[in-house]
């Protein structure tokens, strides 16, 4: 299957699909940080060639509700994001997967199909992560765990903060190989 993970320098969600045997390839504005296939640019540019799946992470800075008390002074950052948001969601594609913490999406666009944690996925943290899905099912929990902390919210503040925050946990990146990597 040919994997399209877009707006993702880390290379875990690339990973693991690549793990799985598909042909997978991030694409993002930053190098990867991981040795693998990697688009260095602007993913719209290549969203119409061929894709079987894309899961993409648009940045979530004038999205999230976490920083609400800043809306009113970023209006036309937020609309620019937003739009990016439909577009990757109306891209000619099967399949896709829309990643994005707690945020304006569900109001301005609709509400996410499904949000889950890290500790469903055998990471003992909390970090409320939605799914707006086309073509797939919702997740399904592979390791529940208990002792779930919030460490994603307390970081101190760092030049890596954002980055940090915005890693996808690898027991969700393997889920979503495992269960949306079949062809169908």
């Amino acid at each position: 299957m040919k994997v399209l993970v877009a707006c993702e320098f880390s290379g875990i969600v690339r990973d693991a699909f690549t793990a799985q045997g598909h042909d997978a390839i991030s694409c993002d504005l930053l190098p990867t940080e991981r040795e693998g296939r990697h688009i260095l640019g602007d993913v719209r540019q290549v969203l119409s060639e061929g894709w079987d799946l894309m899961v993409a992470h648009p940045p979530c800075t004038h999205l999230a509700v976490s920083g609400a008390r800043w809306f009113r002074d970023k209006l036309q950052e937020q609309a620019q994001a937003l739009d990016f948001v439909r577009e990757l969601l109306s891209a000619p594609i099967p399949r896709i997967a829309l990643e994005n913490p707690i945020s304006i999406i569900s109001s301005k666009i609709r509400k996410p199909d499904q949000i889950i944690q890290p500790w469903m996925f055998g990471h003992g943290e909390t970090k409320a992560t939605c799914f707006w899905l086309k073509g797939l099912p919702k997740l399904e929990p592979t390791d529940v765990v208990s002792g779930r902390q919030n460490r994603i919210h307390h970081m101190p503040p760092s030049k890596e903060r954002w980055k940090n925050r915005s890693r996808t946990f690898e027991g969700v990146a393997q889920a979503m190989a495992t269960q949306w990597g079949v062809d169908g």
